[in-house]
C-alpha cells in the first residue's frame, strides 16, 4: 500500500467524485480510477460505490477513511519535521474563506505569507462555493481544507475550534427619502414591515440579524438574498430594500445613509476556525502565527 494510493482514496472520498479528486491532486481522472482500482484489488475489497450522479464509501471504504487520513497526516507530520530542520515551510495550504472579510485585508496578508513562505501553494476556497461559513465548516472538519475564515454566532461545534479576529457592528442602510433617513439612530421594532437585502441562510451576517429578530419576537421580510457585501449597498441604492450591512459598507457622503441600531446585539464576528482533533500542518501554524501577529 503507498501513500499515493491513500491520497487519491481520500480525496475521491472527501470530494464524492473522480474529476473533483483528480482537479484537487492535479492529475488526470484515468490516474486516479486506476489508482484506486489498485487499492481495491490489493486489499481486495470494494471501497467506493459509484453511482451516476456521485461516489459513496463503501462498508469497507467507511472503515479505511479514518486510518487513510491518519497515515497521510503522519507522513505530513514526518515531512513537515524534516522541512523545519531544513529551515523552510513546504506544502499546500487550503484555506477557506468568505466573500467578504470586512476590514480584514486578506490579499495583503497573503502577500506577507508568501514572502515569508514562498515555498507554500496557497488554494483558496470560497463561501459562495461551499454553503457559506457552515460549508466552510463541513469542509474543514472533512479535511478538504486546513483552516476557514467562518463567522457562525455561538460556540463551535464539536472537532473545530477558532479564535475570534473582529467584530463589526451591522448598520442599517437606507436610501435618502426613505422614512427612517433623517434619524441619527434606529431601534430594531421600528424595522417591522421593510423588505431587507440579505445574504442565504448560512451566512455569518445572515445568522446574526436572523437570530435578533426571533430573540425579539419580530418577523422580517427578505426581498433579495446576495453573496457580496458590495452588492448589498447598490441594491439599496436602487430601492430595493433596506440592508443590515457591516459599518463603512456605506462610505460617508456617499448617497446611501448608515444607521446604528440601538437595543439589539447586531455583531458580526469573523473567526479563524481550525480543527481540533487533528494538529494542523506546519504551513497552516505558520498562517496562524501571522494572523495572530497583524490581526490578533
Amino acid at each position: 500500500m503507498e501513500l499515493r494510493q491513500l491520497e487519491c482514496f481520500v480525496a475521491v472520498a472527501e470530494e464524492s467524485s473522480f474529476t473533483r479528486a483528480a482537479a484537487r491532486l492535479h492529475v488526470v481522472q484515468s490516474a486516479v480510477s486506476a489508482t484506486i482500482a489498485s487499492l481495491e484489488r490489493e486489499l481486495n475489497s470494494r471501497l467506493l460505490e459509484r453511482t451516476s450522479r456521485r461516489v459513496e464509501l463503501s462498508d469497507a471504504g467507511r472503515v479505511l477513511l479514518p486510518k487513510a487520513r491518519a497515515v497521510l497526516d503522519a507522513a505530513r507530520d514526518a515531512r513537515d519535521a524534516v522541512d523545519d530542520a531544513n529551515g523552510g515551510v513546504r506544502g499546500t495550504l487550503r484555506i477557506g474563506t468568505m466573500s467578504s472579510l470586512g476590514q480584514i485585508d486578506l490579499p495583503s496578508l497573503l502577500g506577507r505569507f508568501h514572502r515569508e513562505h514562498p515555498a507554500v501553494f496557497v488554494h483558496l476556497a470560497t463561501a459562495a462555493s461551499c454553503g457559506g461559513s457552515p460549508g466552510l465548516v463541513e469542509a474543514l472538519t472533512e479535511g478538504r481544507l486546513d483552516l476557514a475564515f467562518v463567522s457562525i454566532p455561538g460556540p463551535p461545534p464539536v472537532g473545530v475550534r477558532w479564535e475570534d479576529i473582529t467584530r463589526t457592528p451591522l448598520d442599517l442602510v437606507v436610501p435618502p427619502g426613505h422614512r427612517l433617513a433623517d434619524q441619527s439612530r434606529v431601534a430594531l421594532g421600528e424595522l417591522a414591515g421593510e423588505g431587507f437585502i440579505d445574504f442565504p441562510v448560512g451566512y455569518g451576517n445572515r445568522a446574526v440579524t436572523d437570530r435578533v429578530f426571533a430573540a425579539a419576537g419580530l418577523s422580517r421580510h427578505v426581498v433579495v438574498e446576495i453573496t457580496a457585501i458590495g452588492d448589498g449597498a447598490d441594491f439599496v441604492r436602487h430601492g430595493l430594500g433596506v440592508a443590515l450591512l457591516p459599518r463603512g459598507s456605506a462610505e460617508p457622503g456617499s448617497d446611501l445613509v448608515s444607521l446604528p441600531v440601538t437595543g439589539a446585539d447586531l455583531d458580526w464576528p469573523i473567526s479563524l476556525a481550525t480543527r481540533s482533533d487533528r494538529t494542523p500542518s506546519a504551513a497552516a501554524r505558520a498562517f496562524q502565527c501571522l494572523v495572530g501577529k497583524h490581526l490578533w
